[in-house]
């Protein structure tokens, strides 16, 4: 008897990951706790009458399953004025939807514009990530940013809409 309670305690134990749910890394992927993730952005912008080639580089860290605090820079370059941003963020993706990955996220963002004050800003980004690869996704999203302590006598707008693309690689 002791042999046939054996049997099925090891058969059970063999069985039962089959029948239970996936483990949350597996759900979330590149998105679970613990990943790190690189991420390369550019664009172009247009400040002082001028236009830009954007170029970024960031880091982030998930904290939680969906849930990224990161950090990244960027390098305006073609214009008059060298401006260049660092950029603390936090942004929470949906994972658990299959095709497309919804996000949604914060930022606070301090610009260095030279001959001129220091800019500081906050922002709100939604969009989604679309797969390529095992653990790389191609972003795209509309971003909304409103500047603090903006003069309009020297910012033309003190808000500002744009749209953004990205290509993330976790490990």
């Amino acid at each position: 008897m002791n042999g046939k309670i054996a049997a099925f305690a090891v058969a059970l134990a063999t069985a039962l990951p089959l029948f239970a749910p996936p483990a949350a890394a597996q759900v979330a992927g590149a998105f679970s706790a613990g990943r790190t993730e690189l991420s390369i952005t550019g664009g172009s912008g247009y400040a002082f009458n001028d236009s830009y080639l954007i170029l970024g580089v960031g880091a982030g860290f998930y904290v939680v399953d969906g849930l990224n605090v990161g950090l990244g820079g960027q390098y305006w370059f073609g214009g008059d004025r060298n401006i260049y941003n660092i950029t603390p963020s936090v942004e929470y993706v949906f994972y658990q939807v299959s095709t497309v990955k919804p996000y949604l996220g914060a930022f606070y963002r301090r610009t260095y514009i030279e001959g001129l004050p220091n800019l500081d800003s906050t922002g709100l980004r939604a969009g989604f990530y679309v797969q390529s690869g095992s653990r790389n996704y191609f972003g795209f999203g509309l971003v909304h940013q409103e500047f603090m302590d903006c003069n309009t006598n020297t910012y033309v707008k003190c808000d500002s809409n744009y749209l953004e693309v990205s290509f993330k690689f976790t490990f």
